[in-house]
């Protein structure tokens, strides 16, 4: 991520109305509002930087405007096209850098961040979520019949599975406990919760019963 001066050009489309004295004030003013804040131009030169290619930046501020072309008449609207060349401030972010970038707000299309004077939309739009969701579908199915039939996936293990989930595993453990207890008998249980799965379950509806 860069600071540079660049020379850059931009076209003006001026409206016959502003012909006047003032012609030349208007044009500066009008190419300040045109271009600050954008990113576009094409880089013609710089002192530190060898760009033979088009470059493109943000530009932050003009600094100066070096000319100001002769202004065309456009055939049939009357519009004066005024070609300029000027040097202007950018912030040059190139392809494949690590940017440091700021999250000014997160909602369900994406998120928004700014990066320097510049503002970045992160979208979280799926480009096929309907190939997406088929394509998750098939897999999920195929990998099911294939686990189930290898008996890949002891039938005590829960999770992965449609009607395995953490419930159904404290289910079948509250009902283990209490045929343990109503026989007698010693029971001991051993519990890793490597992902906090069981976090999200009600304890206190499923152990109440028991307790």
């Amino acid at each position: 991520m860069v600071y540079l001066q660049i020379s850059l050009e931009h076209e003006i489309l001026l409206h016959p109305r502003y012909f006047g004295p003032m012609l030349s004030d208007t044009v500066r003013q009008m190419l300040f509002t045109e271009v600050e804040g954008t990113c576009t131009g094409k880089s013609t030169f710089h002192s530190n930087y060898s760009l033979n290619s088009p470059r493109y930046g943000f530009v932050i501020a003009v600094t100066t405007i070096d000319d100001i072309g002769s202004g065309m008449v456009q055939p049939g609207r009357g519009f004066v096209l005024y070609p300029i060349k000027y040097k202007a401030i950018v912030f040059r972010p190139f392809k494949g850098e690590v940017l440091d970038a700021i999250v000014s707000q997160v909602n369900k299309i994406g998120l928004f961040c700014e990066i320097g004077p510049m503002q970045c939309f992160i979208s979280r739009h799926q480009p096929y979520p309907f190939l997406i969701r088929f394509l998750k579908k098939i897999l999920h199915s195929r990998l099911t019949n294939f686990f189930n039939k290898f008996s890949i996936i002891s039938d005590d293990l829960f999770g992965f599975r449609k009607g395995t989930n953490t419930t159904m595993a404290i289910f079948y453990l509250v009902l283990d406990l209490l045929k343990t207890y109503h026989s007698k008998e010693y029971c001991v249980a051993l519990f890793l919760d490597l992902q906090k799965a069981f976090d999200c379950v009600n304890h206190q509806v499923l152990l109440g019963p028991s307790i």
